[in-house]
């Protein structure tokens, strides 16, 4: 049943409701839409836990999903929905498909109201280039004048009023709950100026604003765009984190039969099969078989795991060698990998403190500005100016006023800032992380795949007996086996060759039985095993050994002390075991470091930092580092990263090497010295020009040019980012 098929919020839904495991609770799942900033979010969550057997609630803006936590037996789903549609939003069951289908929508809208306002922009200037060329002594009669103006009109109106819809509707949902958002003076502005324009061009004036409308609407829709492909990145991080998950589980019945079945319908005590190669379906315990599992993506550990009847496995981690039945622990949404999911996007909403932020400013501003336009009209009325100065006046406060330089004062200077580091090889997702970068003060590394290459590499062993050895690694999956399977190269697969989960390889060369795997598994005395190496013999032939390390980045050391130089703390976390984490760290230099730690426990200490007062980086690449860095203030991830991974990080970095981490960060504070000047350039603009246009010095045409003026001066401030060198160390 999807929420499409629910005729009406007062039909019984109970049905939808979840247990959460605690007990006394459950939980229900809608998706609401129209919320649109923090204000939105807020009121929502404040009057759905206002309602009776609501523990909380949490609406994620960026899926549209609320999620409800009911208390007892009272659990009224329908309620709930009532209370959100009272509120002036939509709300429905959460149906995936559905959201998916509403924000493809919102998109196509989006790109085709930015594609009218490109068209409508471009053609407007053919008409009202030639009426400024009377600024340079080509002076067209008033006739040719107004005609060019009837033409920009015909073209500028429908643009505008189609364009300008996202805006429109908006500022009328916000006015109707009470609120002015940053669209209200968009959409005042730019009908204001449409009016006006019709006005002048109606009597033959020499001044019309068409161009002006559709400009603003195009230049605003950019903006709108790339904000919709940001929350669709966000979006993206716990559904790519969701996909580890199979689709199909093999269930086994009561008489042996095994049966695939959607992972959806697993439930608690089911028993499952698991064939070598594929990942664990549900979280459960280990009941018949042995195996080896890779649980790199969640726990970042480098050496597989050796599992057996009574061993916890997790969902996401993948079987490598032996079939396995486990007996179910948690359906699918209950799981440690849904649960990392979860944290992912708690993490990605609380990064909304710049939306509250500008909501506050908007707050400030629409009744500021409007109040001082409604005052410059009645008293140029009143004090004998006519009706026709007076709107001309009361027009120029509001145009010259338009927050358009405050509006890019800090864009400008995110969208330089990113392409600088675009082109030293790092991705920026969102201007907002560079705003968070700025103010770190804390760096946490993971080990594998982070200060390390993450690729175990052979280091030691009998050169002369590798190419035997590689014969039988080459059939494995196992990564110390990939690992020695590289360093011999391409070549043949020995005969006959079977796997021991948790032990080793067996098989035939050159007619002779050989052996690849763990010290016990070929008879070498336990004291002598390590977890990072592999013994090999051949009947007849004593036994070697091959030993391997994750490598250190050639510049980990020098980017830890070039961030401290810089003032940040660093740690090291880390589920590796504490002896290679421990020899990481003494080569890095960093003294604070914790072995061992799950996903969960990562973004735990990752919020305690942040709890503590540290504005805390997190630089990460796997599965186990998703939460943590969807948690942290800012987060780095490198281009080897797991998908989860990259699309919970702000920033992507390419390249073997570590430099492009403080290279980031010094430019993020270069940003926020830009950005800082910006906004005391438009604080200055605006309290200049506002008295100039209540005093009349300044008419709307004038206003107009202003209005662009402080706009490019803000962008020429935000490109000087570009005449700075290369280096990290000359980012100013």
């Amino acid at each position: 049943m999807t929420a499409a098929s629910v005729a009406s919020p007062a039909a019984d839904l109970s049905g939808f409701l979840r247990p959460t495991g605690t007990d006394g609770e459950s939980r229900l799942e809608l998706m609401v839409t129209g919320a649109r900033c923090a204000g939105c979010m807020n009121k929502i969550e404040r009057g759905v836990a206002a309602l009776p057997s609501v523990a909380r609630a949490r609406l994620n803006l960026s899926t549209g999903k609320l999620l409800v936590i009911f208390i007892g037996s009272g659990a009224d789903p329908a309620r709930v929905i009532d209370a959100v549609e009272d509120l002036g939003y939509v709300a429905r069951l959460y149906d995936p498909a559905a959201v998916e289908a509403e924000y493809d929508k919102d998109g196509r809208r989006l790109t085709l109201a930015l594609g009218v306002a490109a068209f409508g922009t471009l053609n407007v200037m053919m008409f009202t280039v030639p009426v400024w060329a009377g600024l340079f002594g080509q002076e067209l009669s008033a006739t040719t004048r107004t005609v060019m103006y009837w033409f920009a009109a015909l073209v500028a109106t429908p643009c505008a009023l189609y364009a300008g819809m996202p805006f429109f509707t908006s500022a009328w949902a916000s006015l109707r709950r009470g609120k002015a958002n940053m669209d209200v003076p968009i959409t005042i502005g730019v009908l204001l100026t449409l009016a006006i324009s019709y006005y002048e061009t109606f009597r033959g004036g020499r001044h019309a604003y068409f161009d002006a409308a559709i400009t603003l609407i195009f230049l605003l829709l950019i903006g709108r765009y790339l904000e919709h492909k940001l929350k669709a990145r966000a979006r993206g991080a716990a559904r790519d984190l969701l996909a580890l998950q199979t689709s199909v589980a093999v269930r086994v019945d009561a008489d042996g039969l095994e049966q695939g079945v959607p992972i959806a319908q697993v439930q608690v005590g089911d028993l499952l099969a698991v064939a070598p190669g594929d990942r664990i379906p549900v979280d459960g315990l280990i009941e018949g078989g042995a195996s080896e599992i890779d649980n790199a993506l969640i726990t970042g550990e480098t050496a597989s795991v050796a599992v057996a009847s009574g061993s916890a496995v997790h969902a996401g981690a993948l079987n490598l060698s032996g079939r396995l039945l486990l007996r179910a622990r948690a359906q699918a949404q209950d799981s440690a990998l849904a649960e990392i999911a979860r944290l992912m996007e708690a993490g990605a909403q609380s990064k909304s403190a710049y939306v509250r932020l500008a909501d506050r400013a908007a707050a400030l501003y629409v009744p500021t500005v409007h109040t001082v336009a409604a005052g410059t009209f009645v008293l140029g009325w009143l004090l004998g100016l006519g009706a026709h100065e007076a709107l001309m006046r009361a027009a120029a406060v509001l145009i010259i006023t338009c927050p358009c330089a405050l509006g890019l004062a800090v864009p400008a200077v995110q969208v330089t800032a990113s392409g600088r580091l675009f082109r030293a090889g790092v991705l920026v997702k969102s201007g907002a992380a560079l705003e968070r970068l700025a103010a770190v003060d804390y760096v946490v590394f993971d080990k594998t795949g982070v200060l390390t290459e993450g690729r175990p590499r052979l280091i030691a062993g009998d050169m002369d007996r590798l190419a035997d050895a590689a014969r039988l690694a080459r059939a494995s999956r196992h990564p110390l086996a990939r690992g020695l399977a590289r360093a011999a190269g391409p070549g043949a697969v020995a005969d006959a060759v079977t796997e021991t989960a948790g032990q080793g390889l067996t098989g035939v060369i050159d007619g002779r039985p050989a052996r690849l795997g763990r010290a016990s598994f070929l008879g070498v005395p336990e004291a002598t095993a390590r977890e990072t190496e592999l013994w090999f013999a051949r009947d007849g032939e004593p036994a070697c050994v091959f030993r391997f390390a994750d490598s250190l980045r050639p510049d980990a050391a020098a980017t830890v002390s070039r961030l401290r130089a810089l003032g940040l703390g660093v740690e090291i976390l880390s589920g590796d075991v504490a002896a290679a984490v421990g020899e990481v760290a003494a080569a890095v230099g960093v003294d604070r470091w914790r072995a061992g730690v799950t996903p969960l426990e990562k973004a735990e200490a990752v919020r305690r930092l942040r709890e503590a007062g540290y504005h805390v980086l997190m630089v990460g690449d796997g599965l186990n580092d998703a939460a943590a860095l969807a948690g942290a203030h800012a987060s780095m991830a490198p281009g080897a990263a797991v998908d989860a991974s990259q699309n919970a990080a702000d920033l992507i970095f390419g390249g073997e090497g570590l430099g492009a981490v403080v290279l980031a960060i010094r430019t993020a504070r270069a940003a926020q010295r830009r950005a800082l000047e910006n906004f005391a350039f438009s604080a200055l603009y605006n309290a200049i020009a506002a008295p100039a246009a209540v005093f009349g010095l300044i008419n709307p045409f004038v206003a107009a040019i202003a209005m662009s003026s402080s706009s490019l001066i803000v962008t020429l401030n935000a490109l000087r980012m570009n005449l700075v060198a290369r280096h990290p160390e000359d980012v100013s």
